[in-house]
């Protein structure tokens, strides 16, 4: 919208160029350009960028566009417009995943804005589940009738075929009912529901070699008819059919029922307009060692960020792109308090217990280092404080309109085991996930228990609903010296991948559905007053 003008005699032809970021090297690489609209300051670009889109990871994004004054593909003969700068999380954590942003990069003038929007790809989630029967198929076995079994294949691009179902074998009978079976529309058909489906009929044998009764063809969209007399098919043996003039068919296999079934996605929720609420924990006791030296790993490095900065850095930056209003409660623990020197489990980073939040992931970072200046690493290490302070909030909603992460950065030197586990299964109920980053050199292994992936949690006899904490040893991610994270991206995605899934498994035992994405934007009519 309102893009510059930069030609003398008509409007602008604007075109778009996307280019996405490389992780390793940070360079810009293009992904794509949209078609060429001509004579317009306001273009409804048609063509689309497919993308592949991982909540965990961070996707650079770069909109650039130019005014096209010839038939030249190189960019440096065309005008400039300016451009955009974005994330993909930002684009589909954005209500609606409908992004708004202006358009930037001349100096001193305004270059208009650019909407995008991000869908994901319907086709690609729906699974069917399907039952078939089959009558009079050929006598195959010498003694007794046959013993059929279907095999399922979808076509290639190159004409061959990938067998992608076998069902079962049902024993003796000429007139088998096989069960019902489920299959994604992916495996089925490539998504594409004009393209062959073939499906050939054995009979089964002890030693492998299973004999042919015949086949026949379909699509997903003959399929998609249900059970009716369109899809009845014939059996064909094509062997026989050359052989025998009056071979009419091996038998015929009709399709009993066919229903489609979504899987509803992370992203359906996120569109419908669930917010995420990100919570940080800070342990703040004294076996992370004194501030002011450089071995502690709360050390106060004026010229870099150390391991606790690190972890919230690669996190919150992630994280932040589905929180809303960007504001996040900021908490620490084991710590003695100005002005009398109380112990506390939960307290402010800011000073403020009425108000804990704090503005972006720098707003977190700065009353981090602000609270190691005025309070005393303290102790013992308990963790129950925090994650009960998390699940109060999370069982106030309990509707799926929001969801709770709450993330613990500690040097794992825990202290209430047995209350912590408590708390996790208590919170294994309620809409919020755990990440705990481990940093420094300590043995983690109370916090892999806690992780409860190779033996569920428990407590007092009773069993997490559903594993809701992640741990990650943060010295997998960094040098040898200690002062360097490797991989930020990769460090953001072991902590944050399990979370989709996490969040999805809480909705399911809820039967929560996501809420439709709010109607796409449409400017408001301004309506003429007048006075009589």
């Amino acid at each position: 919208r309102n893009l510059l003008d930069r030609d003398t005699f008509s409007k602008s032809d604007p075109i778009c160029v996307l280019y996405t970021q490389a992780i390793g090297n940070k360079e810009w690489r293009e992904f794509g350009r949209t078609e060429v609209i001509d004579n317009t300051l306001n273009p409804d670009f048609v063509r689309k960028f497919i993308m592949d889109y991982f909540f965990e990871e961070r996707e650079n994004l770069r909109f650039d566009f130019y005014d096209v004054d010839s038939k030249s593909p190189n960019l440096s003969k065309h005008d400039f417009l300016g451009q955009m700068f974005c994330t993909l999380g930002e684009i589909v954590g954005s209500q609606g995943s409908r992004l708004e942003k202006s358009i930037v990069g001349i100096p001193g003038k305004k270059c208009g804005t650019v909407i995008v929007t991000a869908e994901e790809l319907g086709c690609c989630r729906d699974s069917v589940l399907m039952q078939f029967c089959a009558n009079k198929l050929d006598k195959k076995d010498f003694f007794g009738k046959s013993d059929p079994f279907l095999v399922f294949h979808r076509s290639n691009e190159d004409g061959s075929f990938t067998i992608c179902h076998k069902t079962e074998v049902v024993k003796n009978t000429l007139n088998p009912v096989w069960q019902a079976f489920k299959i994604s529309v992916r495996a089925l058909c490539n998504g594409d529901y004009d393209r062959t489906i073939k499906v050939e009929v054995y009979d089964w044998d002890r030693d492998g070699s299973h004999d042919f009764i015949g086949e026949f063809t379909t699509s997903y969209r003959e399929l998609s008819r249900g059970q009716s007399q369109f899809n009845v098919y014939e059996v064909i043996n094509p062997k026989k059919k050359g052989k025998k003039k009056k071979y009419v068919n091996s038998g015929t296999v009709t399709l009993l029922s066919f229903l489609i079934e979504t899987e509803v996605s992370f992203l359906d929720y996120i569109k419908g307009g669930t917010q995420i609420n990100f919570t940080v924990a800070i342990d703040f006791t004294a076996s992370n060692g004194n501030p002011l030296q450089p071995t502690s790993l709360h050390y106060m490095n004026p010229y870099q960020l150390n391991a606790y900065g690190m972890a919230l850095r690669a996190v919150g930056d992630i994280i932040q792109d589905y929180d809303s209003d960007k504001m996040f409660p900021a908490l620490g623990f084991g710590a003695r308090l100005p002005p009398d020197g109380r112990v506390s489990h939960e307290f402010a980073l800011n000073g403020n217990p009425q108000n804990p939040y704090c503005h972006g992931i720098d707003g977190v970072m700065e009353a981090y280092y602000r609270s190691l200046k005025c309070v005393q690493l303290y102790g013992p290490t308990n963790f129950a404080p925090v994650i009960n302070h998390v699940a109060r909030y999370a069982a106030s909603v309990k509707d799926g309109s929001q969801y709770f992460v709450l993330l613990i950065i500690t040097d794992g030197v825990i202290s209430d085991m047995a209350q912590t586990k408590e708390s996790i299964v208590n919170a294994s109920k309620l809409p919020m996930s755990i990440i705990i980053v481990g940093v420094g050199p300590a043995e983690f292994d109370a916090m892999e228990e806690l992780d409860g992936d190779v033996v569920r949690i428990s407590s007092r006899g009773r069993f997490a609903e559903r594993d809701i904490v992640q741990f990650v040893p943060f010295r997998d991610y960094i040098d040898r010296s200690g002062n360097h994270v490797l991989s930020m991206a990769r460090l953001a995605k072991d902590v944050l991948a399990e979370i989709p899934e996490q969040f999805l498994s809480y909705m399911r035992v809820r039967g929560i559905k996501p809420l439709p994405a709010p109607p796409p934007y449409t400017p408001p009519i301004h309506v003429l007053q007048t006075q009589i």
